[in-house]
C-alpha cells in the first residue's frame, strides 16, 4: 500500500523553510538597514555643525590623552558629545596624532574640522615684532613684556647679534628659543650675503660688517637711502676719515637709549667715549644696534657713489654731498630748516 500524504508533508517542509528563510533574510535586511541608518548618524554628527556660535580658544596641554581632550573640547563648548568625538578620533586612528597647543576653533566648527585642526597642529600663531636698530637690552625687554611667553632670560646677547623681524611664535614658547632662532637667522643671513659682498671693501670680517650696519641703521629709516648712507661711510674709511657719526656718540653715553636732547660740544669733544667717532677714526670697537636684513645688504654692496657727507634735509630723509663746501651749503639749509620750525 502506498503512502499519498508524504508529499504534501514535503510540501509543508518547504513551504515552511522557506518562510523560515524569509524571516530570516527580512530580520538580516532590517538589521542593515538600521546599522546602515545608525551609522549614517553617526557619520552626519561628526561632519555636523558644532555649537560654538563664535571663534573659541582652548589651550590643550601637553600630556593630554584622548579622553582628557575630549572632555576639554565638550567642556569649552566645542564639540557637544565627548563620547562621539572619542569614536570619531578611535575610528580615525588619530589617538596618537593630537597635539598640544593653543588653538582657534571657527564658529561652527564640525567634530571632523576640531580634530583635523588639532590633528595637523594648527595652532594660534602670535606676531612679536622687533624693529630694525633696538639694542640687545631693548629685544630683551620686549620680550619680557610678552605674556605669551615663558621662561625666563638669563644674560642679554651681544650687541649686534640678533636679527630683528618679526617672529611667528606659539602661547608658552620660552623666551631664550626666540633669541636663539634671531641669533641663528643672522648667522643664516650673512652666510647668504657675504660669499657675493662687493670687492674691495674697507673691512674684513663679519664683525666688523655688523659693526657698520649698525651704524648705517641708526643713521636712516628710509630703506631706500641705506645703500647710500652705506657707501659715505665706505668711502670715508677708505680714505682713512672719521665716520663722525651721532648715534655712536649717544650709544657710549646711553647705551643706546634715547639721548632725549642734542648732543653737546662737550660730548663731541669726548676722547674717553670710545664710540666717539669724531675723534676716533675707523669703526667703533663694536655695534651700537641690531640691523637688519636691509642695512646689513647695503653694507656688502655699498651704492657705487663718491659721497662723502650726509645730512638731514628736513622731510626724513637726507642730502648728500661729495665736497665739504657742498656739505657746509646743505648743512645751512638744513639749520634753516630748523630755524624756520622753531619759529612756528
Amino acid at each position: 500500500m502506498s503512502d499519498r500524504s508524504a508529499p504534501r508533508r514535503d510540501s509543508r517542509s518547504g513551504r515552511v523553510l522557506l518562510a523560515f528563510l524569509g524571516f530570516v533574510l527580512a530580520l538580516a535586511i532590517a538589521g542593515a538597514a538600521t546599522a546602515l541608518f545608525a551609522w549614517s548618524w553617526v557619520q552626519g554628527q561628526f561632519d555636523a555643525p558644532g555649537p560654538t556660535a563664535e571663534e573659541t580658544l582652548v589651550v590643550v596641554p601637553r600630556g593630554e590623552g584622548l579622553i582628557q581632550i575630549a572632555n576639554r573640547f565638550e567642556r569649552e563648548g566645542v564639540i557637544s558629545d565627548a563620547r562621539l568625538f572619542r569614536l570619531l578620533v578611535t575610528l580615525e586612528e588619530a589617538d596618537r596624532d593630537l597635539r598640544a597647543g593653543e588653538y582657534a576653533f571657527p564658529p561652527e566648527s564640525s567634530m571632523r574640522e576640531v580634530l583635523e585642526r588639532v590633528r595637523e597642529g594648527i595652532v594660534v600663531q602670535y606676531p612679536v615684532t622687533f624693529a630694525e636698530g633696538l639694542t640687545s637690552a631693548m629685544i630683551v625687554r620686549i620680550l619680557e613684556a610678552s605674556d605669551v611667553l615663558t621662561g625666563e632670560i638669563t644674560e642679554t646677547p651681544p650687541e649686534g647679534s640678533l636679527l630683528p623681524e618679526t617672529y611667528l611664535v606659539q602661547r608658552g614658547t620660552p623666551r631664550a628659543e626666540i633669541l636663539e632662532r634671531m641669533a641663528n637667522d643672522q648667522t643664516a643671513l650673512i652666510a647668504a650675503l657675504w660669499p657675493n659682498r662687493a670687492d674691495d671693501l674697507p673691512f674684513d670680517t663679519v664683525e666688523e660688517a655688523i659693526i657698520l650696519a649698525s651704524i648705517v641703521e641708526k643713521e636712516t629709516g628710509i630703506a631706500a637711502e641705506r645703500p647710500r648712507v652705506a657707501a659715505v661711510f665706505v668711502n670715508r674709511l677708505r680714505r682713512g676719515m672719521s665716520l663722525d657719526s651721532d648715534p655712536t656718540i649717544i650709544y657710549g653715553i646711553t647705551g643706546g637709549e634715547p639721548l632725549g636732547r642734542g648732543i653737546r660740544r662737550s660730548e663731541l669733544d669726548n676722547t674717553a667715549n670710545v664710540y666717539n667717532t669724531y675723534h676716533f677714526a675707523g669703526l667703533p670697537p663694536g655695534p651700537i644696534a641690531n640691523p637688519g636684513r636691509e642695512s646689513i645688504a647695503a653694507v656688502l654692496n655699498p651704492a657705487d657713489t663718491r659721497d662723502l657727507f650726509f645730512v638731514a634735509d628736513g622731510t626724513g630723509g637726507h642730502v648728500f654731498a661729495t665736497t665739504y663746501a657742498e656739505h657746509q651749503r646743505n648743512v645751512a639749509n638744513w639749520r634753516r630748516v630748523e630755524r624756520e620750525r622753531g619759529g612756528r
